[in-house]
């Protein structure tokens, strides 16, 4: 075996020898011989964020064959409520390069994930994965760079209470057992997302800890590593699938939930990214960051109102996204500060290879460039999240700061360097515009600024005009003004959205 291979946790990459993005239907056809297979799983996402599946049972080669080349129907009004049911038959066709040996199935199977095609064999207009795909061709055509995206997954994990080696309420962070619960299944989640193909950074317990009654909530975190974004798309769809199906076998429950209760921290779906020409990181040069990255930040900031639509997808968002918590309302940026709407996270522009040297002298340290750690990082979006819509909504939005006349100074208008939540501050806070408070809102926004989405043909109009029908729905407008604190009733709420994403 290659030694390039040898590691990689993947089990088809390392079989094959090959990185998944260059497997073949051949190389499918030859791992399920060899490997005694017997089963395919086709995977895809419905409009509620979650995995769908469809089995096969393998009964000749043959069959095999005829899986792997045509695909199945499948009724995707049944999948997305904007397809109407008088022409719901849809083709899913497998992308070979999504194939991964199923860690959970007792029956041995290799599982991938499909596109959309129509009766004439085109791929979908309104399907999350194309738009994904378009919104990344039209930035590359607009830009000439690649753009790259990694999450940050947030979860609870709840069960019942162990009196033993409680964590502090909301003092979660980075805990180690035994006073942090989750690790067993977080570490082992990890273990399988690797082995289907996810670019894991790292996995930690979050702030969020508090008991309640008999149960207890643990906040846990996965978060990726910068990939192509229609691979990392792929990569939290399934990291999700994952660790709801290992919590069931664990016996515990687990949410995405953006919020669970009052007065305690939620749970976003944080979005790292960066813009790449060849192997170089655009977003910063000299320890600075560069026009291209500045271009980017106006269009996240000018779209925001809109991108909620994609990102807080259900009323709980919003009880989320409220001041004096680290998830952001006012339409800002900053370095490092934690309650604006896009962060620059430190990077390791300087003294890298200081720190290496003062923390092990026996070391022989080479300066190295790090550069490429850089990220631009959006933070409200939260796990009701569309992942597909959200990650295309964000390629749009940095298309759109390159198309803005006034992108720099847009940016520069809106850059912050203080806690806008002090009350010494407040000047600063009242000349910034805010995010949507609710649903409504965001479909409002989502009207508004539709034309930017629907700009070279990547968001489908009809795709806008469901999403807005969906989201006005809800009927939220005054919801967090008519609760208040009003606990009980924001529990049923929450119990309500529970799976949500």
């Amino acid at each position: 075996m290659s030694s390039k291979y040898a590691l990689n946790p993947h089990a088809l990459v390392r079989f094959l020898e090959k990185d998944a993005k260059d497997f073949t239907k051949d190389d499918i056809i030859r791992y399920v011989t060899e490997n005694e297979i017997e089963m395919i799983n086709f995977r895809y996402p419905g409009a509620d964020g979650r995995l769908k599946t469809l089995n096969f049972i393998i009964n000749s080669l043959d069959h095999l064959d005829n899986i792997l080349t045509c695909g199945e129907r499948v009724d995707g009004s049944s999948l997305f409520p904007y397809i109407e049911a008088g022409s719901s038959d849809l083709y899913v066709l497998p992308r070979y390069r999504t194939a991964f040996l199923n860690p959970f199935s007792e029956i041995p199977a290799v599982d991938i994930l499909c596109s959309f095609y129509t009766k004439d064999g085109k791929p979908l207009e309104m399907s999350p994965e194309y738009t994904m795909r378009k919104a990344h061709e039209v930035l590359k055509q607009v830009t000439g760079m690649e753009y790259e995206v990694m999450g940050e997954l947030e979860y609870y994990v709840v069960s019942e209470k162990d009196d033993l080696f409680l964590a502090s309420d909301q003092k979660g962070y980075h805990e180690s057992t035994p006073f942090n619960k989750g690790r067993d299944l977080r570490a082992l989640a990890m273990k399988y997302i690797a082995g289907t193909g996810g670019l894991i950074k790292y996995g930690h317990s979050e702030v969020g800890n508090f008991t309640k009654g008999n149960l207890m909530y643990e906040q846990n975190e996965i978060e990726f590593l910068p990939t192509k974004m229609e691979d990392a798309a792929d990569q939290l769809i399934i990291a999700k699938w994952i660790l709801r199906t290992l919590a069931y076998q664990f016996g515990v429950d687990l949410t995405f939930a953006p919020k669970i209760t009052v007065g305690k921290a939620g749970s976003g779906l944080h979005i790292h990214t960066r813009l790449k020409k060849g192997d170089k990181n655009m977003v910063i040069e000299n320890g600075k960051l560069t026009d291209s990255a500045l271009k980017a930040i106006a269009g996240y900031l000018d779209l925001a109102p809109s991108l909620t639509a994609f990102g807080n997808t259900n009323p709980m968002s919003y009880f989320r996204l409220v001041p004096h918590q680290e998830a952001p309302t006012n339409i800002c940026w900053g370095d490092r500060n934690r309650s604006v709407l896009v962060r620059v996270p430190l990077g390791w522009t300087s003294g890298a290879g200081d720190m290496l040297r003062d923390a092990n002298p026996l070391e022989k340290v080479e300066d190295q460039d790090f550069s490429g750690k850089q990220t631009v990082e959006f933070r409200c979006p939260d796990g009701s999240a569309d992942v597909y819509l959200l990650i295309a909504g964000l390629a749009v939005a940095v298309r759109h700061g390159f198309e803005m006349k006034d992108a720099l100074q847009y940016a520069k208008e809106r850059y912050v360097d203080v806690n806008i939540f002090d009350d010494a501050n407040k000047g600063v806070a009242d000349r910034l515009s805010q995010l949507p408070a609710s649903c409504y809102d965001s479909a409002l926004c989502l009207e508004k600024q539709r034309a930017d989405f629907e700009k070279y043909g990547v968001f489908a109009p009809g795709l806008v005009d469901g999403l807005i029908a969906g989201l006005k729905k809800f009927d939220d407008k005054m919801l967090r003004q008519d609760l208040g604190n009003d606990e009980a009733k924001i529990m049923e709420l929450v119990h309500k959205y529970f799976y949500c994403g």
